[in-house]
């Protein structure tokens, strides 16, 4: 079974600014390595002061950034402070597709200061439809972007998510058009419910996973539910993931609606419920 550490995003906190109490707080439960979700109202890579005070915990600490979740917005407000604000290495217009390709780098940056193995990327925005060009721009961005991060030591990962541009059959023709054939894939088990079917998508990528987003839905919103609140069968997910040649995590990525008055320590239970779940002999 492929999965050996537990780790989480820091979207659990996306809503407070990511400080070096919260990342102590995650080390204490016994969580080994996180993904830092980089949303400037959460953790702003562009601010020194921010990059260098947690760069100065994580070197006087265990626990392991593992990856940073690449920007979807260059605002602190979700994209909504002006029309320019969302990052898409997929779009079209040069100028714009430059501009995200730009802010991308600045996360990347964050590797001189804190090391890690992985950025998660999207292709295009959500519900995006899929034309040619976008291929084309998209691989144009990730051309110059994987040099990039290879200088610094990180690996970019494409993640499926809801949208034309990013089916496990689109991000397989888009390694095939673009012969990057070292691309791998961090597997969304909720944007799989929500497209075409946890098994069936993961089936598809299988080979290329190295990274997984871990939490659930009712299959009609990406809810980032913790496991077992939507209607994922995680038994069928769990016996799927065993199947997988390469050694991942389960990375829990969740949001905090409020449910909960302490959502770590839900956290730690929905890891304990899922490795319970991976070791049952499954009929």
């Amino acid at each position: 079974m492929p999965f050996t550490e537990r780790a989480l995003s820091t979207h659990l906190f996306v809503n407070q600014r990511l400080t070096a109490p919260i990342l102590h707080q995650i080390e204490q439960a016994g969580i080994r390595s996180v993904e830092i979700f980089c949303a400037k109202q959460h953790f702003n890579y562009s601010n020194p002061e921010q990059v260098r005070e947690l760069a100065a915990w994580f070197r006087d600490h265990q626990l392991q950034l593992r990856s940073l979740h690449a920007p979807l917005y260059k605002d602190e407000e979700w994209g909504r402070s002006h029309s320019g604000a969302t990052v898409n290495i997929a779009e079209p217009e040069r100028m714009r597709r430059l501009q995200s390709v730009d802010e991308t780098k600045r996360a990347l940056e964050v590797a001189e200061h804190i090391p890690f193995r992985y950025l998660v990327q999207h292709l295009g925005t959500s519900h995006e439809e899929y034309q040619q060009k976008k291929f084309d721009a998209a691989y144009s961005s990730l051309e110059p972007l994987k040099l990039f991060a290879k200088q610094r030591g990180v690996q970019i990962l494409l993640e499926n998510i809801p949208n034309e541009l990013s089916t496990p059959q689109r991000l397989l023709e888009f390694r095939l058009y673009t012969r990057m054939a070292d691309l791998r894939i961090c597997f969304d088990i909720g944007h799989a419910h929500l497209t075409g079917g946890v098994v069936p998508d993961f089936e598809a990528l299988r080979d290329l996973v190295v990274s997984t987003h871990i939490h659930d839905n009712r299959g009609d919103r990406d809810d980032h539910l913790f496991p077992f609140q939507g209607t994922i069968d995680w038994e069928a997910a769990l016996r799927a993931f065993a199947a997988a040649k390469n050694d991942f995590p389960l990375q829990l990525e969740l949001r905090d609606h409020g449910e909960f008055s302490h959502p770590l320590e839900k956290a730690l239970e929905t890891f304990e419920r899922l490795e319970e779940l991976s070791v049952t002999p499954h009929s």
